[in-house]
């Protein structure tokens, strides 16, 4: 369909849901912003028709200053009753197409709001070499603690408060695969990667009842500062980031799960609705989780 085409289809809109007012007001409007094909300007028309309708029913002037401002629209999209969740969010993306091109001055362009990325995560050599300057370390409690600290943030995903509270009693054997019993704000039960299991059940062993990563309590502050200075610089390794083992965990957990193929497959780039999805089911039991997480690496 040529544009004069779509320009006469525009021109003669008059459906039934609309009233007539309504209806001149977005034949109006939506001619200056000249959409691209019947269907493209079908949908506008109908959003600026219900828009103006409604804008009507409050007692506004049919005008674009008016009718388009995004507090007018944004209250439609929001409380005009009889819209389904998903005619509000499509309403709401076609409102505020038509204002950008038609009352520009009244929608700014919006500012990139900062995202947090994820940590770039470590490479098998990089962990080997960490694990190397652990056993390099002149004190046996030293390279204990300096090896349980790599084992927990890249074989269970520690981080923060919940790497300084694991004493070494919270390390299990289980059937299968090792366990740590994880306290604090989020209690749970990490089952740990395969290749970490003999170094992290001797950190455990030596621990004993106490802190595997050291202190007094876990409630000191920077606890893992003198481990992380311990193992900074050797062999042309980079300064060790406990957020770095977290996401080398999670890559490794990602890839045993095969997820990268899962979203490949499902046409999902973004995780938020792969929190929808799971919000509603139950995570797997324990002997079910170290299949999963903790046993070998599958060929």
């Amino acid at each position: 369909m040529t544009s004069a085409d779509v320009t006469a289809y525009v021109g003669r809109w008059q459906p039934s849901s609309v009233s007539a007012e309504a209806a001149a007001f977005a034949r109006v409007v939506i001619t200056a912003v000249a959409p691209q094909g019947r269907e493209r300007a079908k949908n506008l028309l109908w959003a600026a028709g219900k828009l103006a309708d409604y804008a009507l029913g409050l007692g506004l002037e049919p005008v674009p200053e008016v009718v388009l401002h995004p507090s007018v629209a944004e209250r439609f999209t929001r409380c005009a009753p009889g819209l389904s969740p998903v005619a509000r969010r499509t309403l709401r993306t076609n409102l505020r197409f038509i204002g950008r091109r038609v009352v520009p001055r009244l929608y700014p362009a919006d500012l990139p709001l900062p995202r947090e990325r994820a940590k770039a995560p470590y490479c098998p050599a990089q962990i080997d070499g960490y694990l190397a300057l652990a056993d390099a370390q002149p004190a046996r409690e030293r390279r204990m603690r300096a090896a349980g600290l790599v084992c927990l943030g890249a074989g269970a995903g520690l981080i923060r408060g919940d790497l300084r509270e694991v004493r070494g009693t919270d390390v299990a054997c289980r059937p299968g695969g090792v366990l740590v019993s994880v306290r604090g704000a989020r209690p749970r039960t990490v089952p740990v990667l395969a290749r970490y299991h003999a170094r992290l059940l001797s950190a455990a062993a030596f621990a004993g009842t106490g802190l595997i990563c050291g202190g007094a309590g876990p409630g000191r502050r920077n606890l893992t500062n003198p481990l992380i200075r311990a193992l900074d610089g050797g062999g042309g390794l980079p300064r060790l980031d406990t957020s770095r083992l977290r996401a080398t965990w999670l890559a490794d957990c990602a890839e045993l799960l095969g997820l990268a193929t899962f979203m490949h497959a499902a046409g999902i780039s973004c995780s938020q609705r792969l929190g929808d999805l799971i919000a509603g089911l139950e995570p797997a039991a324990e002997a079910e989780a170290i299949r999963l997480l903790g046993a070998a690496r599958r060929p």
